[in-house]
């Protein structure tokens, strides 16, 4: 785990914040507005994969750590950056869960209009960005 988090340093000292991060990985409009990014992993059929998470004032982003291996149909390995973004008018409902067996393991659940969910977990501040997920889909702020 300390090597992981090693790794995330190394990657935020060349390129600077947070805000930094998002606008490389992310097209953005100038109205856009970094909120919040945590560290945490989104859950796949694969398993888990460890990245950023970003909330703006128009939608929620994830963006992994590293590049992604997948096989094409001829046998390519083929490499690439799992992403992930969602506009703030697309999610339906944020839910927020815990492991029965562990209960300090939280996860949370967003679910879009069309009822397709992602799950995320493993967060560096969970209560944080559990707030400010809520915040944002019930267009408080």
């Amino acid at each position: 785990m300390f090597k992981h988090k090693l790794s995330y340093g190394a990657k935020i000292l060349p390129l600077g914040r947070e805000g930094r991060i998002f606008g490389k990985n992310f097209s953005t409009r100038d109205s856009e507005k970094l909120l919040h990014a945590t560290r945490c992993s989104i859950y796949t059929t694969a398993g888990p994969i460890a990245g950023i998470l970003f909330i703006t004032t128009e939608r929620v982003g994830f963006c992994s750590d590293r590049s992604v291996k997948m096989y094409s149909a001829a046998g390519e390995v083929l490499k690439f950056q799992y992403k992930v973004s969602i506009p703030l008018e697309k999610i339906k409902g944020v839910g927020e869960s815990a492991n029965m067996k562990r209960p300090s393991k939280k996860y949370i659940e967003l679910v879009t209009v069309d009822d397709f969910s992602f799950w995320f977990l493993r967060f560096s501040n969970y209560k944080k960005t559990l707030r400010c997920l809520l915040q944002r889909t019930s267009h408080k702020c």
